[in-house]
């Protein structure tokens, strides 16, 4: 699915607000979304899941095509985890 599916499915369901209005107010949640992780906040959907900004330390990793070692700098990672809900409908199926 992508986000312009998802704006036409959400302007199907509600009925009463135009694509465009519609488009706003689903780009505001990413937004949302998107500023608190940036901001090392855990963002928790009930039964949906959890997004957690997690730090990853340094380390050496090989390059697999010339056998060579480098140096992974450290960086933060997004992680998810499932909700009940969604892995039951997931499983249901």
């Amino acid at each position: 699915m992508t986000k312009s599916s998802l704006i036409e499915k959400v302007t199907e369901r509600i009925g009463t607000l135009t694509r465009k209005q519609t488009e706003i107010v689903v780009e505001t949640v990413f937004d949302s979304i998107k500023e608190a992780l940036a901001k090392g906040e855990k963002i928790e959907i009930r039964g949906f899941g959890n997004f957690k900004p997690k730090q990853r330390r340094p380390r050496k990793a090989r390059n697999p095509r010339t056998g060579d070692k480098v140096e992974v700098p450290e960086k933060r990672v997004l992680h998810f985890k499932v909700g009940k809900a969604l892995r039951e409908a997931m499983n249901a199926h």
